[in-house]
């Protein structure tokens, strides 16, 4: 695990037997980033910290939802960031934080295999290098995880643009009636609409958590509830970019399922005019 003393003049790698010193010295920020739970996380967590047992485990287990639980003295936050893999899955990066006086822990939660590791650890490099490059000096542990959920969040916005573009495409093949498998195309257009209601149902359920965060003024102070309400907002934008695409999808949906089946209508009524055609004959014939 990475422990950086956050302060004035820099940001400073410390080692995990300096955590009690720090923590109780209270000068500067403390953030403690956590790769990989494991037996080290776990006792340092328990032991160090003392955060509370079922937060711990939360940390330990993948958590399906976004959640926040307050204690005595800090929150704890599960986020998830999507990232898009085979097939059109979308899988969700989880993020917990414990955010409490005069420090942020952050724990990458377990990650899929299939998903490369170093894109679990985008957003918190990213807050990383701008301290170390001096463009940001976070004085206080929401002032840190703000920064850390808009990286998120930005990312976030950038899969909603990826998949904007992506159903563009598609439009523009509907409209061209391009000759192409439609079974195919249709899986397409579906996989589409799963990655956007993905986003969207992640971005809704993180706005409420922050709704959720911003009644918890015992303990979110009253400089950080700017922060709170700013986070909660980045989220609802994200929601309604989603909705906006979801709903253009679903009309180019509808439209090529319209044009499918004139064509089918089309044809029918086509094969019943040559069907018509050699009945006179087979009469003759007949008698």
């Amino acid at each position: 695990m990475d422990v950086h003393l956050i302060t004035e003049g820099g940001i400073e790698q410390c080692g995990t037997e300096d955590l009690p010193a720090l923590l109780e010295r209270q000068q500067g920020l403390v953030w403690v980033d956590i790769p990989r739970f494991d037996a080290e996380a776990a006792r340092v967590l328990a032991e160090v910290f003392q955060f509370h047992p079922l937060a711990i485990q939360d940390c330990e287990n993948r958590n399906h939802v976004p959640k926040v639980h307050a204690y005595q003295e800090y929150v704890f936050l599960a986020l998830h960031s999507p990232e898009l893999g085979k097939g059109g899955h979308v899988h969700h990066l989880e993020l917990d934080q414990f955010v409490g006086p005069g420090y942020l822990v952050t724990v990458h939660g377990p990650l899929d295999p299939e998903v490369i590791p170093e894109l679990a650890f985008r957003e918190t490099n990213a807050v990383r290098r701008r301290i170390e490059g001096w463009r940001f000096r976070p004085a206080r542990s929401f002032e840190l995880s703000h920064a850390i959920v808009s990286a998120m969040t930005r990312h976030q916005e950038g899969f909603v643009g990826i998949l904007a573009l992506e159903v563009g495409l598609l439009e523009q093949r509907v409209i061209d009636e391009e000759k192409e498998d439609p079974e195919e195309f249709l899986e397409e257009l579906f996989r589409a609409r799963h990655g956007l209601i993905a986003v969207r149902t992640m971005a809704a359920l993180s706005r409420e958590i922050y709704g959720r965060l911003a009644t918890l003024t015992r303990l979110v102070p009253a400089d950080g509830l700017d922060l709170v309400a700013d986070t909660a907002d980045q989220y609802e934008r994200i929601k309604a970019m989603a909705d906006g695409e979801t709903e253009f999808l679903q009309a180019v949906i509808e439209f090529h399922q319209a044009m499918t089946n004139t064509k089918m209508t089309i044809a029918a009524e086509r094969l019943a005019v040559i069907a018509a055609i050699p009945l006179p004959v087979t009469a003759l014939s007949s008698v």
